[in-house]
């Protein structure tokens, strides 16, 4: 991550929005990843990440974006230039003590315990948990263009448009539908996956227990993605977005008339929107305040879910959190120059310039 001027924050809502869409029209990845997703991992990265979430990733917007994100990454009108990557929250398995030198870092995704970093030369890096081996990355892995942590199990899509999948596969989530190609962003649920090609369409595999790995007939135009604990969120070229899976908390009940839709991320049982204008909705689960958004927020550029708390990454570079803070999950203080953010179980990571 690179050092941002003040400057290239300072830009008229016109250039923000114009921004925003080019982001994702482009849609790689984790981010949402919130990421992340997801645009994207996430993760979401790119907006958003889906970190799915662990996901909430999760996680990811799939930005990518997912999240995210996440999983995967979610990341700002300024993201580009390679950076490195600060975390908090959580740490119980080390997924949020980011490796010692890490830089270079474009894009980032969160799994429930597991954290995963692409760098600007194609190569992926992760750390924590990994008793599943989500953490251990396939020797030679190349060419990456985004990333999207599941709960234990992690996703890369090469610049071929095709997937690679790594880790626990309880459910199949590691199994990538045999002749799966011509892909553009992803996305990690806990136990489940998403692909989103370049036709507009969405492949989905892995645990289906609630109908989040089937994909609503029909589904087409379709330009970013984010997958949560048991659902999924797709983000249409006409703003609108379409949720499919469990409902037990509201999570796949779309507002009536939501549109202007730009970015989405998944949480566990929680879903996150962010509109071009700047602001954000949230439906599902509010048990930790992860759908009450703060008074006044405005400015967004890229938003993340973790499990059950909400991350917004401002055009200034700055990132606003809401809902659980336990475990040391709040925000740090002197963080600023933000250029991308993904949400996991109970941890956040964030991209700023390199030292």
């Amino acid at each position: 991550m690179i050092r941002h001027p003040d400057a290239l924050f300072r830009i008229s809502r016109p250039a923000l929005i114009g921004g925003l869409l080019a982001i994702v029209a482009a849609c790689s990845g984790g981010g949402a990843t919130p990421t992340a997703s997801s645009v994207p991992s996430a993760t979401a990265s790119s907006v958003p990440s889906a970190t799915a979430s662990a996901v909430a990733s999760a996680t990811a917007s799939a930005t990518s974006s997912a999240v995210a994100s996440a999983t995967a990454t979610a990341t700002s009108p300024a993201a580009g230039a390679p950076g490195t990557v600060v975390a908090w929250g959580l740490n119980t398995y080390g997924q949020a003590t980011v490796p010692t030198g890490l830089t270079g870092v474009t894009k980032i995704a969160a799994g429930y315990q597991h954290s995963l970093a692409l760098r600007s030369d194609g190569t992926v890096v992760a750390w924590g948990f990994n008793t599943n081996g989500q953490a251990t990355v396939p020797a030679g892995l190349s060419g990456v263009t985004a990333i999207a942590a599941g709960y234990y199990s992690s996703l890369a899509l090469k610049s071929d448009g095709t997937v690679v999948a790594w880790g626990q596969n309880n459910y199949g989530q590691a199994k990538v539908p045999a002749g799966l190609s011509g892909v553009t962003a992803i996305a990690a649920g806990a136990y489940h996956n998403l692909a989103l090609k370049s036709d507009g369409t969405v492949v989905a595999w892995g645990y289906n227990s609630s109908g989040q790995a089937k994909v609503p007939a029909g589904l087409s135009g379709v330009i970013a993605i984010a997958a949560g604990y048991q659902h999924s969120l797709a983000l249409k070229s006409d703003g609108t977005v379409v949720a499919w899976g469990v409902n037990g908390k509201g999570q796949t009940k779309v507002p009536a008339g939501l549109s202007g839709v730009i970015a989405i991320a998944a949480g566990y049982d929680h879903s996150l929107a962010l509109k071009s204008d700047g602001t954000v909705v949230a439906w599902g689960d509010n048990s930790q305040g992860q759908t009450t958004i703060p008074a006044s927020l405005s400015g967004v550029a890229a938003v993340a879910a973790g499990d059950w708390h909400s991350l917004a990454l401002k055009s200034d570079g700055t990132v606003v959190s809401w809902g659980d803070s336990s475990n040391g999950n709040t925000v740090p203080a002197s963080l600023s120059g933000v250029s991308a953010i993904a949400g996991g179980g109970r941890f956040s990571l964030a991209i700023v310039p390199n030292p």
